[in-house]
């Protein structure tokens, strides 16, 4: 239970520290603080309430962040000067917190039903390259089917996405690098959100056309085309050839209207970007709540960024519904800790500049608030970048914490809704599926209101509680789910957002 008052906030009675609410002075001496600060302590920031001696374990949610660097004393701010990570160890009690939660009544949403069962919340038709090489045909296709008289008249088609990315050649065929990749695209093609795919690939590339094709069809529906540069003509043939193509396709695509559907069709990509001290205490939360909430309607929820929940693993691995499953997440860590080594980094570099400006300071503590948007429900299953979601529940899918790549695995994983939670200001959006930005505190809302959907600062500003606003993200996703259109498609976001994973050399 946290306790606070307008300018301070202490987060679990454990806690030897509390965090700023507003901008405080040297000698301010809010209430919370036994003794006046140090130094002047920027919002979003840690005070220590009581003295911390070098090598002592400094704490928040009651759970460890790291171990101060120096004497700490009562009322001086907290950060990188004087805070670092240090050793640390858990005990991963597998599932001994896993515990289903009750259901909810059944909700309903208009959506796209698709010929496997899955309901998409859009119906764009994409023009998805093999290689970057194709990348540029593929935009100049997008850019005439916008302007075709014929397809703009058609109804029921939300647009025409060309998913062009930096790789799919020179690279290896055989390796990790390569099967993501190839997930990646495969993902992307059967996303529920695409009424249609035309491939387009260049021809001579690593990542052969046929290769992504396989012996069976990339789409269940068929609603599905391939082609390549070099068989087809050149640009300006392949441009020609693509528009027809694309006609051919929304014809199909035009035919599938909205329709109900329960809220368990739902899947979800949670996101967190641009955090700060504030994103553990609201907007997470209250996404976490949303997901609760969802998960007990039926639907599917899946937390992601592997180098942003490390140092609090054993939060989720508690949560497993299996030793297997939660077996799967450790493997991931492991795996991360040796990527990260042998290629001369190391795992809590993640906070960035931004993240620090925030008042975050170490990965340990950012990873408590970033595992908040998970809520509390079971792990049910945990998935490689880009492989397909198959259980419903909360799930995790392992990805980098660079967001555009993050959210690009999880819709190939078959995500058809992102929610982005951000304390700093992250602008982006991420076609096929809409997102919805939370702003984490009042004042970033009010000078980014054009790009945040919710503000999640009232939780501190107005007492509004984690569950009430939890319920009011939840109404928002059925609504956008059905059709309402978020501030980052309004701005068009979503051209240069879709990232694969580029694992391996480039050769």
């Amino acid at each position: 239970m946290s306790q606070s008052n307008d300018s301070v906030i202490r987060l679990n009675p454990a806690d030897n520290l509390v965090i700023a609410l507003t901008d405080l002075p040297s000698g301010a001496q809010p209430g919370g603080l036994e003794v006046a600060t140090t130094q002047a302590i920027p919002r979003g920031h840690k005070i220590a309430i009581q003295p911390i001696a070098m090598g002592a374990q400094v704490i928040r949610y009651g759970q460890i962040i790291g171990q101060a660097l120096a004497d700490i004393p009562a009322g001086a701010h907290i950060h990188s000067h004087n805070l670092g990570m240090g050793p640390h160890s858990n005990d991963y009690a597998m599932g001994s917190e896993s515990h289903a939660l009750p259901a909810l009544p059944a909700r309903a949403f208009m959506g796209y039903h698709r010929a496997d069962g899955q309901v998409g919340t859009r119906n764009y038709i994409g023009i998805l390259t093999s290689v970057n090489c194709s990348g540029s045909v593929a935009r100049f296709i997008a850019e005439a089917a916008e302007k075709d008289p014929v397809l703009s008249a058609m109804p029921n088609i939300d647009g025409f996405v060309p998913i062009v990315h930096n790789t799919g050649c020179g690279m290896s065929g055989v390796n990790e690098g390569y099967d993501t990749l190839m997930r990646t695209l495969k993902g992307y093609a059967r996303n529920a959100n695409f009424g249609g795919i035309l491939l387009v690939g260049l021809g001579c590339e690593v990542m052969q056309v046929p290769d992504l094709v396989g012996q069976g069809r990339l789409r269940p529906d068929g609603n599905f085309r391939y082609m390549t540069i070099q068989q087809t003509g050149g640009t300006r043939a392949t441009i020609a050839a693509g528009l027809k193509v694309l006609r051919e396709m929304a014809e199909v695509a035009s035919k599938t209207a909205r329709a109900p559907a329960p809220v368990s069709k739902l899947i979800i990509g949670l996101q967190c970007g641009g955090s700060d001290g504030y994103s553990g205490i609201t907007a997470n939360p209250a996404l976490g709540h949303m997901s609760d909430l969802l998960v007990q309607m039926g639907g599917t929820t899946i937390l992601s960024e592997t180098p942003e929940i490390y140092g609090a693993e054993h939060l989720l691995t508690r949560r497993a519904v299996s030793k297997e499953v939660g077996d799967k997440l450790l493997e991931r860590i492991q795996w991360w800790e040796d990527y990260t080594a042998r290629n001369g980094g190391e795992m809590d570099n993640n906070p960035s500049p931004g993240n620090k400006r925030g008042g975050l300071t170490t990965i340990l503590e950012k990873s408590l608030g970033a595992v908040a948007k998970g809520g509390t429900a079971p792990l049910v299953g945990v998935y490689k970048f880009a492989e397909p979601i198959t259980t419903a529940g909360f799930t995790y899918m392992d990805s980098p914490g660079y967001d555009p790549c993050s959210v690009t695995g999880q819709i190939a994983s078959g995500a058809t809704m992102i929610i982005f939670t951000t304390g700093r200001g992250s602008v982006s959006g991420y076609k096929p599926s809409p997102c919805i930005k939370l702003a984490t505190n009042t004042e970033m809302y009010n000078r980014m209101a054009e790009d945040m959907d919710i503000n999640c600062g009232d939780i501190l500003t107005s007492g509004v509680s984690i569950a009430a606003k939890g319920a009011e993200i939840l109404e928002k996703v059925i609504a956008v789910a059905s059709g309402e259109r978020t501030f980052s498609e309004e701005l068009g976001f979503g051209g240069a957002e879709f990232v694969p994973w580029q694992i391996g050399a480039v050769m």
